[in-house]
C-alpha cells in the first residue's frame, strides 16, 4: 500500500537525478528495501513520506558517489518506424535529435551544478513539492528553501545563457 502511494515520486525523483530509467528503476526498488528494513527505526515525528524522501535523497546522493553517470548513445526513439515515407522519417528523426541535444545540454549544464541546487530544483521544479515539504526533507527552514531555489535557477539561466545566445534555442 505504502509502495503504490510513493512508487512514482521515488522513482520520478531518481530518474530526475541519475537521467536512466534502469538504474532509477533499480535505486527505487533499493529505496523501499532500505525504508522497509528501517520501519522499526521510523519514530512518527515527521510524516512518512518526509522520511521516505530523506532516505531517498541519501541514497541517490551515495549512488551518485560510487558511479560515474553512464551515456547512452543510441536510443530506441531514434531508430524511424518502418513504413514512414524516408523524407518524413527523416525529419521525425532530426526533431527527436534536436529535442534530444536539448535535453542532454539542460542535463549537462545540470550536473554542472552543486548537488545541494541540483537537488532543489528536482524537488521543487520536477517533483512539485512545496518548500515546507522540501524543507523537512534538507532539514532547512521554508525561507532558506525559497533562497537557495532562488540561487538555483539563477545559476542554471546564468549556465545556460552563452549557449542560448549562440542560437541554441531552448534546452
Amino acid at each position: 500500500m505504502l509502495v503504490k502511494a510513493y512508487q512514482n515520486k521515488v522513482f520520478g525523483l531518481a530518474v530526475n537525478v541519475v537521467h536512466n530509467r534502469e538504474t532509477a528503476d533499480d535505486l527505487a526498488q533499493e529505496i523501499f528495501l532500505k525504508a522497509y528494513l528501517s520501519l522499526p527505526r521510523f519514530r512518527f515525528e515527521s510524516e512518512f513520506g518526509t522520511w521516505l524522501y530523506q532516505i531517498a535523497i541519501n541514497h541517490i546522493r551515495d549512488y551518485l558517489r560510487k558511479h560515474k553517470k553512464e551515456k547512452n548513445d543510441l536510443r530506441l526513439d531514434d531508430i524511424p518506424e518502418p513504413g514512414l515515407p524516408e523524407a518524413e522519417a527523416s525529419l521525425r528523426m532530426a526533431e527527436q535529435q534536436e529535442a534530444e541535444r536539448r535535453r542532454q545540454l539542460l542535463r549537462q549544464k545540470l550536473e554542472e551544478m552543486p548537488e545541494k541546487y541540483r537537488l532543489i530544483l528536482s524537488l521543487r521544479d520536477i517533483q512539485g513539492l512545496s518548500y515546507e515539504e522540501i524543507g523537512k526533507i534538507l532539514k532547512l527552514s521554508p525561507g532558506t528553501v525559497d533562497s537557495r531555489l532562488h540561487r538555483a535557477r539563477r545559476l542554471l539561466r546564468k549556465k545556460l545563457a552563452p549557449v542560448l545566445s549562440q542560437g541554441g534555442g531552448q534546452p
